[in-house]
């Protein structure tokens, strides 16, 4: 249920603010992995959820690229 929305949402989105979206999420897998060297993070599966998210836009820019 909340998957399907987030992809309804990122769908939506124009590449640019996918792009956007992406370097986000890579700065904040980054920060999380820093914090998490530092065991300074109290969630560990947040990393693995941003992770699943990359993967998500990664995928909805390559099928924008495929069906253009």
């Amino acid at each position: 249920m909340k998957t399907s929305k987030y992809l309804e949402e990122l769908r939506s989105q124009s590449a640019a603010d996918l792009n956007a979206q992406l370097v986000e999420a890579k700065k904040e897998l980054f920060n999380l992995r820093f914090q998490n060297a530092t065991n300074q993070l109290t969630n560990t599966s947040r990393i693995k959820e941003v992770k699943k998210n990359i993967a998500r836009i990664q995928t909805i820019i390559t099928e924008k690229a495929n069906a253009e």
